[in-house]
Parts: structure tokens; sequence; C-alpha cells
């Protein structure tokens, strides 16, 4: 499969191991939504959850990966070389799985031809795998879930347009800027000198993001944008959120 890791990817991490600390138990190794196969990586217990959800953001992939090397938590990292992936045939936007409507509306946009009873059934299938994904994603006793990239926001001015707080620091690079759904982390970024926003209780219909579900769920979610291929900007950002985070 194109994009999955390779051995020497594993060899890597079970090398570190023993320096730093690293536990490789996979238990499970993966889960599975629609075709969308999410591979699982622990490093100790802890409440941290990381998930990638755009199979063609391998800056962000390596990113992750480098960053599990040293730090506790659990990643999930979808497979692939694109931005969609398969389900019942079909197309789907990742970052659009996570409520019914949103699904439905980027299914009807990726497969234009489909009728109605081929979305149906998607959605059902969907309806059917998603609270999994979710209950391995949210993390317990207040925990902090980070994704890479997966807004799909153009902008911090975009993002901050419809927010209910914003920091732009860095107003020259709109495309590098934290997003996050809780008010105590949102003060905690604003001292650092990246762009972020606060988006708990948006009005706009939903999209079906993570960002959405986690914010109805009252789950702290921090999303770190970066412009595309930006591995550095996205390696500091998520360095100094875990530094400054509970």
């Amino acid at each position: 499969m194109a994009n999955a890791y390779s051995r020497r990817d594993f060899v890597a991490l079970s090398v570190v191991g023993p320096l730093v600390g690293w536990t490789p138990w996979f238990r499970p190794k993966e889960l599975v939504v629609g075709d969308a196969h999410f591979r699982i990586l622990r490093n100790h217990r802890s409440t941290r959850r990381y998930v990638l959800l755009d199979g063609d953001r391998d800056a962000a992939r390596q990113v992750l990966l480098h960053h599990m090397e040293s730090q506790r938590g659990t990643a999930y990292l979808i497979e692939g070389a694109t931005r969609e992936v398969g389900i019942a045939g079909g197309k789907l936007d990742p970052n659009r799985m996570f409520s019914r409507a949103g699904a439905e509306r980027s299914l009807r946009s990726l497969n234009p031809g489909w009728n109605q009873g081929q979305v149906g059934a998607a959605l059902d299938l969907l309806d059917r795998q998603r609270e999994k994904l979710l209950d391995a994603l949210i993390p317990p006793d207040r925990g902090l879930l980070i994704a890479l990239g997966s807004a799909g926001t153009p902008s911090a001015t975009d993002a901050a347009a419809i927010a209910e707080q914003h920091s732009l620091p860095q107003p020259g690079t709109p495309q590098a800027f934290y997003l996050c759904t809780d008010p105590a982390d949102y003060q905690a970024l604003a001292a650092s000198p990246y762009n972020v926003v606060l988006s708990r209780n948006r009005v706009a219909r939903d999209d079906g993001s993570l960002e959405r579900r986690a914010a109805a769920r009252q789950v702290r979610f921090l999303d770190i944008e970066a412009r595309p291929g930006d591995a550095a900007a996205q390696r500091d950002m998520l360095a100094w959120a875990e530094s400054h985070l509970p």
C-alpha cells in the first residue's frame, strides 16, 4: 500500500525504545473505517492522543512518527497517499466523516454519479463504524487530542473570521496556526509566537469535522496547521504545544 509504514520505520522506533522508554505494544495494530486503515502507535500510557487524517500529508506523517519516538501517548495515522479514502465503492474525505451530515455532503461531492441508495448505504456503514474510531481517539480524563492538519480551513485569517477568539502574531504566515476547542488551552497558546484561534461554538452548518465533534463532546482538541510540506513549522508548533499544555 502506498505510503504504508516500511520495515525501517518500525525498526527505527524499536531501536530507540531502550533509550527513551519506547514500548512497542500493538493491540490492535489498526482501526478500519470503510476502506480507511489507521495504524496505531503507542508509547506508554498517557492521556495524549494524536491523529493524522490526511494520507497525502507526508511531511506531517514524518513529524508525528518522529514525535512518537520520545513522547508518551497513542497515535492514529491513516494509511495511503491520497486525501480521499474509499467507502462502499466510492470516495470520502476522512476529514468530513465525523457526522452523518458532513459525510453526506462529502459523498455527494466526490461521487456525483451515485444515487440515493448508494449514498445511504455508505452513510449507514459509516454510522456503524464511526463510534469505534471516536472511542479510540477521545482521550480519557480530560486528556488532549492533537491532530496534524485536519481543519480544512485555508488560513488563520479564515478561521479567525468565524472563531470566538483569536491571536494572530504572525499575519504574514496565515497557513500556520493552532485551532483549539478549549478556552484554557487557548489562553496558553495565545502566549505562543504562533497564530491561534478558539473554535468551540460555531454556528455554521455541521461540516463533519473532528473539530466540531470534539467541541460538541467538550473534548480538548488541538489542530496544528502548516503549509503542506512545511515539516519544520509543524514540528516546532507541536513541540511548543507539548511543553506548554497540560
